[in-house]
């Protein structure tokens, strides 16, 4: 089993959410989410999902966790507004530990500098950003980059973006 770091808050979209998580559950690992403050719930920009958060930002270190999710939505621009939650993303990609991020999810990886260099991709609205990030930004549904981070554009991949990540897990 497999302790997932979940990285979300407010605007979520929903189902970048809901779809991994139950898969990765489906599959015998732990979810858990982190947003400002344990306890708190957040709510989906689709008003389909209320998440109840685990732990707050502060009540964590990364070597709790063996892999991070990230999902899309406005929740990953709103987070890496906040430092915590940018050394947080940064220190999984050093450890190279798994990293999960969906549609807007790169946000938090651009804003620690850790995609120069690889295979990503993301929503199209971001693909300049990455790209000015240093990544090799590719049009697809899901890319796996040093067998570590997956990413997927929209939620229309998310059954690729769970397949992949899921090989990583179980891998």
């Amino acid at each position: 089993m497999v302790k997932i770091a979940t990285l979300i808050t407010d605007l979520f979209e929903d189902s970048e959410y809901t779809e991994p998580a139950k898969a990765f559950r489906e599959a015998g690992h732990e979810v858990k989410t982190i947003e400002k403050k344990a306890g708190t719930e957040v709510k989906g920009k689709r008003n389909e999902a209320t998440v109840k958060i685990d732990y707050g930002i502060d009540d964590v270190k990364p070597e709790d966790f063996d892999a991070l999710f990230i999902p899309g939505g406005f929740s990953p621009d709103q987070l890496r507004a906040d430092e915590r939650f940018v050394k947080f993303t940064r220190s999984f990609m050093d450890a190279k530990k798994p990293v999960f991020a969906i549609c807007h999810g790169p946000q938090l990886l651009i804003t620690a500098k850790t995609l120069e260099g690889r295979d990503a991709t993301g929503y199209q609205s971001i693909k300049v950003d990455m790209e000015n990030a240093g990544a090799k930004y590719a049009d697809k549904e899901v890319v796996v980059c040093q067998n570590q981070l997956v990413t997927s554009r929209s939620p229309e991949d998310i059954p690729a973006f769970n397949r992949e990540s899921l090989n990583i897990l179980n891998g």
